[in-house]
C-alpha cells in the first residue's frame, strides 16, 4: 500500500480538504479523494480526517494511503443467473444470497458484474467508454433479491436519473428480532458513516447537524411471532415490509436498529444472535435456534418497480422469498403466542 504525504501551504488556507488534496496528487480525482477521506485514508498527525469540507491547515503534513488497485475489466465467468427480464436495453436479475455484486477485495471474482459481462457478452455498449454493465444500485453480497442493470449508456443514465428522483418503486422483506413500536411508520432520519467504526454506517442522531445523508424508510409489520415476554407481550421476531425512498448504504439494516427491530442474523448490526422468547416449549426452542443459526441477514428485495428509461413501458418485479427465509419463517410460525 502506498503512501502519499501532502503538506499545506498558507496559500491553501481555506481550501477545502478534498479539493487542495486532489490539486496536488495529479494521479487522483477530487471525487476519489473524496471517498479514501470517507473510507478514513487520509490522516493528520495520526487521526482520520473524515471531512472532505474540513479546510486544510498551513503547515499540516497529511498522509494519503492508496490502496491496491482494482482490476480495470473484470473477467467474464459463467455463472448461471435467474433473470427475470431481459431486453437490449436491460437485464434484471434475482440475485442469491453469497453473490457480491462488484469485485472489491475479498470477492474479486463470482460476483454479479462477472456474471453478466459473459451473460451480455457482445450486447453492452459500453458504460463510460468501456464495455460493462452499468450498476445504479446495489444490494449487499449476503442480502438477495431484485437488482437492475443497464445495457446501454441511455439506458444507464435514465436508470440512474430515476434513482436520483427516487421515481423507484422498491420493496424488501425482513424478519426481525424483536418488533417496532408502533408496527408501522416512517423512519426519517439521516445516515453516515460511524465514528466509531469505520466498517458500519449509523444513523445520524442529531439530524440539524447536516452531518449525514437523508434516509427514509416506510415500514409495517406483516406478521408478528411468539412473545417475548410475557408482561409487555411484545413479539419475539416479526416480517417486515421496507419500502424505501432514498437508497443509502445498509439503510432497511441501520434503520430498524435504530428502532429496536435489527434484522435477526445481521453480523453488524445484530447486536447478538438469535431471539428472546417466554417460555421453553419445544416449539420455542425450534424457534430460538432456526433464529440463532440463520447465518446471514434476513433481507430480501422483493419487488421493483419503475418506468422504462427507453421505452417508457412500466414496469415491476417481484422475487419470491428464498428458501433460507421462507424456512425461517415457518420455524417462527411455530412460537405460541401468551394471550
Amino acid at each position: 500500500m502506498d503512501t502519499l504525504k501532502i503538506t499545506a501551504t498558507a496559500d491553501d488556507t481555506g481550501t477545502r480538504l478534498d479539493t487542495f488534496l486532489a490539486s496536488k496528487a495529479e494521479q487522483l480525482s477530487r471525487s476519489r479523494v473524496k471517498a479514501l477521506i470517507l473510507e478514513g485514508a487520509v490522516t493528520l498527525d495520526g487521526e482520520a480526517e473524515l471531512d472532505p469540507k474540513r479546510s486544510a491547515v498551513a503547515g499540516a503534513s497529511y498522509l494519503i494511503k492508496l490502496p491496491e488497485p482494482v482490476p480495470a475489466i473484470p473477467d467474464p465467468e459463467d455463472i448461471p443467473l435467474d433473470v427475470l427480464f431481459e431486453d437490449e436495453h436491460l437485464i434484471l436479475i434475482n440475485k442469491p444470497s453469497g453473490m457480491a455484486v462488484h469485485p472489491a477485495p475479498g470477492s474479486w471474482d463470482g460476483t454479479l458484474v462477472n456474471a453478466l459481462l459473459h451473460h451480455c457478452r457482445g450486447q453492452l455498449s459500453g458504460i463510460g467508454g468501456v464495455e460493462r454493465p452499468g450498476i445504479v444500485h446495489r444490494i449487499d453480497k449476503l442480502t438477495t433479491g431484485v437488482l437492475v442493470a443497464a445495457k446501454t449508456e441511455a439506458a444507464h443514465l435514465g436508470l440512474s436519473e430515476l434513482f436520483q428522483k427516487h421515481d423507484i418503486e422498491r420493496k424488501y422483506l425482513a424478519v426481525t428480532r424483536g418488533a417496532p413500536r408502533p408496527l408501522s411508520g416512517t423512519v426519517d432520519m439521516p445516515i453516515a458513516r460511524s465514528t466509531a467504526d469505520r466498517k458500519k454506517m449509523a444513523v445520524v442522531r442529531n439530524p440539524e447537524s447536516g452531518v449525514g445523508r437523508n434516509a427514509v424508510t416506510h415500514y409495517r409489520a406483516l406478521e408478528t411471532f411468539g412473545t417475548r415476554d410475557k408482561g409487555t407481550r411484545l413479539p419475539a421476531a416479526a416480517l417486515m415490509e421496507c419500502q424505501l425512498e432514498t437508497g443509502r448504504t445498509h439503510q432497511i439494516r441501520v434503520h430498524m436498529a435504530h428502532i429496536g427491530a435489527p434484522l435477526i442474523g445481521d453480523p453488524v448490526y445484530g447486536r447478538h444472535k438469535g431471539i428472546t422468547v417466554h417460555g421453553q416449549s419445544d416449539a420455542h426452542i425450534a424457534g430460538t435456534n432456526a433464529a440463532r443459526a440463520f447465518p446471514r441477514q434476513a433481507l430480501h428485495a422483493a419487488v421493483l418497480g419503475f418506468v422504462h428509461p427507453i421505452t417508457k413501458e412500466a414496469l415491476r418485479f417481484e422475487a419470491p422469498l428464498p428458501e433460507d427465509m421462507s424456512e425461517l419463517i415457518d420455524a417462527l410460525r411455530s412460537l405460541p403466542i401468551e394471550k
